[in-house]
């Protein structure tokens, strides 16, 4: 295993942290810089956590808040993907 993989094995994984927050993290870093990649990869994560739709939300609106107007557009696109993946 590469340094960089045990490195995300590790962050992922639950700890003082559960892997669903963590993911919801990501996700919110993922929609602050712009990622679309990022964003299905760690929603998908998320939601396999058991994230509901009001977590999503909120992570979207963190994500707002850090990221500016350029997030507004990526989180719509956020809510987009959730709303295809649920």
């Amino acid at each position: 295993m590469t340094p960089y993989r045990q490195l995300v094995k590790s962050a992922s994984g639950a700890g003082a942290l559960d892997s669903k927050a963590k993911e919801l993290m990501a996700f919110a870093i993922s929609i602050a810089i712009r990622c679309e990649d990022c964003i299905v990869f760690h929603l998908r994560a998320a939601l396999s956590h058991g994230a509901s739709r009001e977590e999503v939300i909120e992570a979207i609106s963190v994500a707002v808040e850090m990221g500016g107007g350029p997030s507004v557009v990526y989180g719509g696109r956020a809510l987009e993907a959730f709303e295809d993946l649920s």
